[in-house]
């Protein structure tokens, strides 16, 4: 199981950044983003499942990542990997963490992420 702790240990040993929380009604979403040009390349929410077609009752974490829209077709299963929550469907994935391996694709597209958005 994924933790936003582990996205943020990951995202601040790899690209030196920490996230931030600039929404005082939903004070958990941290957002990820670059030193220079300040853009997002991730954003961590916590949600109910219903609001992703899942089931369950407990809110979860998920993580909005950039992605290739030629990819995007391929990577979404319904289950960990979804449409982007609030995002641009078309460029942006949404992980569900706890249903995510931390050594599979998930570092590879915080890393894709952060180039698309550079």
């Amino acid at each position: 199981m994924l933790t936003r702790e582990d996205i943020f240990k990951h995202a601040k040993e790899k690209y030196g950044t920490s996230p931030d929380y600039p929404f005082k009604k939903f004070p958990n979403y941290a957002v990820l983003r670059h030193t220079t040009n300040r853009k997002w390349y991730g954003l961590v929410m916590n949600v109910f499942p219903e609001k992703l077609g899942l089931d369950g009752k407990e809110e979860i974490d998920i993580l909005n990542l950039k992605c290739p829209p030629e990819l995007i077709g391929g990577l979404r299963n319904g289950q960990n990997i979804l449409p982007g929550y609030h995002m641009d469907k078309e460029h942006w994935i949404s992980f569900v963490l706890d249903r995510t391996d931390p050594k599979g694709e998930i570092y590879n597209s915080i890393e894709q992420s952060f180039n698309l958005t550079k």
